[in-house]
């Protein structure tokens, strides 16, 4: 099968010595003593970084209710990076389909593929990126899982509407997405018809397969689900069915990863880090703490049980030692694309992380007059 202009965006090319192409997961975190703003800075510096540095793609993830998190808006933050930058592919790793209505989502993509040509991706999950209470507030129903039941079908209307190709007699027939195809057909329109790609993603095996059979893209969340990782992986690339979009499977993971230029340094920043999550996985989500809060932190033996086993996930240390974990991962999973996630108190850890590993494998840098 031809690869179409679709297939392009989606697969990307290794720059440097990294054995698949490095990519960007920012959650826009915000530490203790940092505003939502400051956050939304560090958000432009990276994806700067990232673009001067060949990362492939900058995806920004839906979360809600959670004060240290501030992605809520994924389409927003992604017209604000839109502006900053020239060539970087932007996305939703993901947009939570069951939060909105899909005309919703195509409009607001359609407008950022009219503000961003042919660098967006459309990332989809079913989960709500929140608690059941927030994920009923969103929904407008106290059956949180009720949106989760109709992904497939919530995903083909979406794509409908991204194609402006809902059949004769169908209800949403004169219903269409703007901007979108539709203006590329009316009198005098001169619109491109090509629309972002659609990924899905997941945690577990349900998306893995689905994306498979539809023969799209799939994005695995390894950082928070790394037992499921190489099942998930597995049931995609066998439930795989080529499509007009993809030949042949392919999967990027998202890697919890942080360097440092030292070691020690590397592991006081993931314990703070680890020190949120155990906060909000025990109903007490708060801002990123500061590594001198966590160390002082008196954790009970439960949460240090916790902390040992979700930063044994955590790929850190030296970028030396961050190269060397990425690349057993990448052999470990036989992923096509490491999507890297970098979470931390301080924007400028966050920042240097990046660059370290960026030199770590070679990557290239922009000349400053083309930057």
């Amino acid at each position: 099968m031809d690869e179409t202009p679709e297939t392009d965006e989606i697969r990307g090319t290794a720059q440097g010595t990294a054995p698949v192409p490095l990519s960007v997961l920012d959650l826009v975190t915000v530490g203790a003593g940092r505003t939502a703003t400051d956050a939304l800075r560090t958000s432009v510096e990276i994806a700067r970084l990232a673009e001067k540095r060949g990362f492939h793609r900058y995806w920004v993830a839906e979360h809600h209710s959670m004060p240290g998190v501030a992605s809520s808006s994924p389409a927003v933050i992604l017209a604000h990076l839109a502006a900053h930058t020239d060539r970087i592919r932007l996305g939703s790793g993901g947009v939570m389909l069951p939060n909105h209505a899909p005309l919703v989502i195509a409009e607001q993509f359609g407008t950022l593929e009219a503000m961003a040509p042919h660098r967006v991706d459309l990332g989809l999950g079913r989960a709500p990126g929140t608690d059941g209470a927030t994920a009923a507030a969103l929904r407008r129903t106290q059956r949180a899982a009720e949106g989760a039941d109709d992904f497939p079908e919530q995903l083909a209307e979406l794509v409908r509407f991204l194609d402006d190709d809902f059949p004769d007699g169908h209800p949403y027939t004169r219903i269409h997405a703007v901007p979108g195809p539709v203006q590329a057909t009316s009198p005098g329109g001169v619109q491109s018809p090509h629309r972002p790609p659609v990924w899905l993603l997941g945690s577990s095996g349900f998306s893995a397969r689905l994306a498979g059979a539809l023969g799209l893209p799939f994005a695995f969340a390894h950082h928070f689900s790394a037992q499921n990782t190489i099942p998930a992986l597995d049931l995609y690339r066998e439930s795989f069915r080529p499509s007009a979009v993809l030949d042949a499977p392919y999967a990027l993971i998202g890697v919890s990863a942080l360097a440092a230029d030292e070691e020690k340094e590397a592991r006081r920043q993931v314990l703070a880090a680890a020190l949120s999550m155990v906060r909000l996985r025990t109903g007490r989500p708060g801002l990123v703490p500061t590594p001198e809060e966590a160390e002082a932190y008196e954790f009970s033996p439960m949460e240090r049980e916790f902390i040992g086993s979700w930063n044994a996930n955590v790929i850190h240390g030296t970028a030396d030692e961050v190269r060397a974990g990425l690349d057993d991962l990448q052999k470990r999973t036989g992923a096509d694309e490491l999507m890297i996630t970098g979470n931390a108190h301080s924007g400028d850890v966050r920042l240097r992380s990046y660059e370290l590993i960026a030199d770590a494998y070679g990557l290239p840098g922009v000349p400053a007059a083309e930057a």
